[in-house]
């Protein structure tokens, strides 16, 4: 049982190592950058699972519910900023996009 617990555990670092490098070495596309952020969101989503499910508990799969929801709130967010960026400007780089503040 331990065994198993450990795999899951090992998944799911390594999911959020993927998520995190994609933020420090891809600086210049945003959608690469939200992808990353979401890649991360899911490992400890996934985390959290693994623990409930293991410890017997609910909680940790309302935490998970209640992630998801914050998640597919901040693409949806971000993915509408970066189409009227993308209107604006007729490209999207990271570097012009301070010239957003009003």
């Amino acid at each position: 049982m331990i065994l198993d617990q450990t795999k899951y555990l090992f998944i799911t670092t390594f999911l959020f190592l993927i998520g995190l490098s994609g933020i420090f070495l891809n600086r210049k596309n945003i959608i690469i950058l939200l992808m990353s952020v979401e890649l991360m969101l899911l490992a400890i989503n996934f985390n959290l699972i693994v623990f409930s499910v293991f410890l017997d508990d609910i909680l940790g799969q309302l935490f998970a519910l209640l992630i998801l929801t914050v998640a597919a709130s901040e693409s949806a967010i971000g993915l509408a900023i970066l189409i009227i960026y993308y209107r604006i400007r007729g490209a999207i780089a990271i570097e012009l996009i301070n010239l957003i503040k009003g």
